[in-house]
């Protein structure tokens, strides 16, 4: 994930606004917080004590003394007076606080003025003077990303070859950073799956917001390498149509086709900045161009149709594939992720329960299972799981947010494809060999917790020549 501060939920499209974008929160509130708000200094003749007796008529008054020096302001009492001078005069706080620079050039306080300044200069669609504050905050605190994307944003709207040139370092720094984050560093409230699934979605925007600005730049080659880069990572309508100028550019028809219709396919109404109209006019020039007519087109199109939607439901590579036994499976902590080798529970008896976070019935399993758990909490040969077997791995959090469940929850990793789960909950005893022991597929709610207990007990008393004596001695230490 993109640890930018108090970076927006929408993170990158936050940033990427249009000139009217407004916010309730005035700018003066960005410098507000770090100063104090001072009094007036009492202007000289103020009125005297009402108390003080005025000298008696026809008696000589003394010469009046002279007015005490005004002290002078500090800079904080300075740039305070700044603000409140300008009150909600966006235009008038740009004036105060480029002033009140000029006086304190280097004030500790650069960072806050510099955003108040970005802020009112474009609510007053000021973008020079925008993008002048946001880069000078990038300078001194290259570090915020968010401001780096506002920079890049604005260098873009500009449009020239320098202003370009400096957003796609920016952008290079941007990657860098996302590159160099570490899931240590996500927030606590996401797992590593979503963490890595935003740091996905990050990169791909940045690599085709560098694209675009190559693009601009006339670097296709460049632009084209980032393009593709971004599609290999998440194929977008956007990317493609890219993909499909710089094709076109170079005279390659047929690999311009190929990126159009690849493009038109994976368009749709939802997506941002694409028009699937505009993408049908350039397939179909580029089409002509190479033969002729239109004949044929519609097949292609539904051919290209076919590849995107086959690409998208193409199967996940399978965990544990080569997995032969139930012992040679590494599973993963539904918590953190980490992983969970079920071979150092070998010699163990170990008790599953297959479930899944829309499965209505394994919400009434759980307490069931938990409580015979609770029975044999304590011995060192027996081990309880709650296997997750959902497809979409991100509803499992929040389920054990809410659920809080007591048993180890791990994700199913493909044990329910070797021991052919279908449907749930369903929970199997392993023995000591990795043998299934027991098996249940769905349950009674009267009798669930003496059947599973009572084949638990079975499995730990079925070990190490002498059933009964085992049996006998799992039975006392519950």
């Amino acid at each position: 994930m993109l640890s930018f501060g108090n970076f927006p939920a929408n993170r990158l499209e936050f940033y990427f606004m249009n000139f009217g974008w407004q916010r309730s929160a005035s700018p003066l509130a960005l410098l507000a917080v770090p100063f104090i708000y001072f009094t007036s200094v009492p202007a000289s003749g103020q009125q005297q004590n009402a108390n003080q007796t005025a000298p008696p008529q026809g008696t000589k008054s003394a010469a009046p003394k002279p007015p005490p020096a005004t002290k002078a302001l500090t800079e904080t009492q300075e740039l305070q007076q700044a603000i409140d001078r300008a009150g909600n005069d966006r235009a008038a706080l740009v004036h105060n606080l480029e002033e009140f620079l000029k006086e304190y050039p280097d004030s500790r306080q650069r960072p806050q003025i510099y955003r108040a300044l970005v802020e009112a200069s474009l609510q007053l669609r000021d973008s020079a003077r925008a993008t002048d504050y946001a880069e000078r905050i990038v300078a001194l605190t290259p570090e915020d990303m968010s401001m780096t994307l506002l920079a890049i944003q604005l260098l873009e709207r500009n449009g020239d070859e320098a202003a370009l040139r400096r957003a796609i370092n920016y952008s290079t720094r941007v990657l860098e950073f996302i590159d160099r984050s570490s899931a240590g560093e996500k927030s606590p409230k996401i797992s590593k799956e979503e963490w890595e699934v935003e740091q996905k979605r990050d990169r791909v925007n940045i690599l085709s917001l560098r694209g675009r600005l190559a693009f601009k730049l006339h670097d296709t080659a460049a632009a084209e390498k980032d393009f593709r880069t971004s599609m290999a990572l998440s194929p977008s309508a956007a990317a493609g149509e890219k993909l499909g100028e710089i094709a076109e550019l170079n005279k390659d028809l047929p690999g311009a086709i190929k990126e159009y219709a690849r493009a038109f396919a994976l368009a749709d109404a939802s997506a941002a900045g694409v028009n699937r109209r505009e993408i049908r006019q350039k397939l179909g020039n580029v089409w002509r161009l190479a033969h002729g007519s239109d004949q044929g087109l519609g097949d292609y199109l539904l051919s290209a149709y076919d590849g995107v939607v086959a690409s998208s439901d193409a199967p996940k590579p399978k965990r544990n594939a080569s997995a032969k036994e139930p012992y040679d499976f590494t599973l993963r902590k539904a918590q953190d992720g980490s992983p969970y080798l079920l071979s150092e529970q070998k010699g163990k008896i170990v008790v599953v329960n297959f479930w899944a976070t829309w499965c209505g019935p394994c919400r009434e399993m759980e307490p069931h299972f938990e409580r015979v758990a609770a029975q044999f909490q304590g011995i060192a040969d027996i081990v309880f799981l709650a296997a997750d077997c959902d497809e979409d791995e991100t509803l499992v959090p929040p389920y054990l947010q809410e659920e809080k469940p007591r048993t180890t929850v791990v994700f199913a990793d493909g044990l329910d494809r070797l021991l052919a789960v279908n449907s749930f909950p369903t929970v199997v005893v392993l023995d000591r060999a990795g043998k299934i022991a027991y098996r249940a597929e769905g349950f009674d709610p009267d009798d669930v917790e003496t059947e599973l207990t009572n084949a638990v007990r079975h499995a730990l008393g079925a070990q190490k020549g002498n059933p009964q004596n085992s049996a006998q001695g799992a039975k006392s230490e519950l």
